[in-house]
């Protein structure tokens, strides 16, 4: 599959505290997109480019994060703060429902905003949420958060995102082949520093905060969102594999297999963004004759 490239519009929405960087491409049907940190818009480009000949795609940075700056002081951020961002977002985009996709830690924010706005979301998809909440072993889960955190505090964002990929990839797993920064385009090497800049951020005040959340499943499940929970074919036993699992028992839904890892939606764009275009047309009302 290849993709034509289209015209990407940018622009800059002010909600209380920050500055949200939000870029719109392609036509159709309303689809907003929302990345997990410490990434931004840019890790969900290439997905938002192989579906913007079907949805008018929106990515954007979640605040505090790249291109969406704090207009106040330095401070905690959970999972409630991103969803009323993600509202106020939606609305100043315009009065129809959205379809709504969530990577990682933006698939909490795309459940908490289906949970306390259900009326601006027609359907969801989650990728992998991380929930260590929801894990029978939950105590253990803030523990080795604890110690991300302490480690970060102690010796640095190195040290402590070897100890927070780990918690990702499973126990046992390799460490992720980095890309040759030779054989990277310019906007990928773009990125890629942003999101080495937003490490102290998302260590220092996110972390923490995000990973003690817990989705309103009865919202979720007497509520009028379709959803479907992903899981990367080729993903490992770590906390978001783990937790999508558990999350789609607990919605009654069946897990949504996804082409590759918890990197899959930027890794694997073009079969992750059939699998995304295939899950949300199930959900569309049947066109009458």
């Amino acid at each position: 599959m290849t993709t034509t490239p289209t015209r990407v519009h940018t622009s800059t929405l002010q909600v209380p505290g920050a500055d949200l960087h939000y870029e719109i491409r392609g036509t159709g049907p309303l689809l907003l997109m929302i990345p997990g940190a410490p990434a931004d818009a840019g890790a969900l480009a290439g997905l938002a480019a192989c579906l913007a000949d079907r949805y008018t795609v929106v990515t954007y940075d979640q605040r505090g994060f790249s291109r969406s700056t704090l207009t106040g002081p330095p401070a905690d951020a959970d999972v409630a703060v991103f969803g009323d961002d993600a509202h106020r977002l939606l609305a100043a985009l315009g009065a129809e429902p959205a379809y709504v996709l969530g990577n990682s830690g933006g698939a909490l924010t795309a459940l908490d905003l289906a949970a306390r706005h259900p009326g601006q979301v027609r359907a969801l998809v989650v990728h992998e949420p991380p929930l260590p909440e929801l894990l029978p072993d939950r105590d253990h889960w803030r523990a080795v958060f604890q110690d991300v955190h302490d480690t970060y505090r102690d010796q640095g964002a190195g040290a402590a995102m070897g100890k927070f990929i780990a918690t990702v990839d499973g126990p046992g797993s390799a460490p992720p082949a980095m890309p040759d920064p030779s054989q990277m385009p310019p906007e990928a090497l773009e990125t890629m520093g942003r999101i080495q800049a937003n490490l102290d951020h998302f260590l220092a005040r996110t972390l923490l905060p995000v990973l003690r959340f817990t989705p309103d499943i009865a919202a979720l499940r007497s509520g009028p969102v379709p959803i479907s929970v992903g899981i990367g074919a080729s993903s490992g036993e770590g906390v978001p594999a783990l937790s999508a699992r558990t999350l789609a028992e607990r919605l009654g839904v069946e897990p949504l297999a996804f082409p590759g890892d918890h990197q899959g939606l930027a890794t694997d764009a073009p079969a992750c963004a059939e699998t995304v275009h295939a899950a949300l047309a199930r959900t569309r009302p049947a066109t009458r004759s």
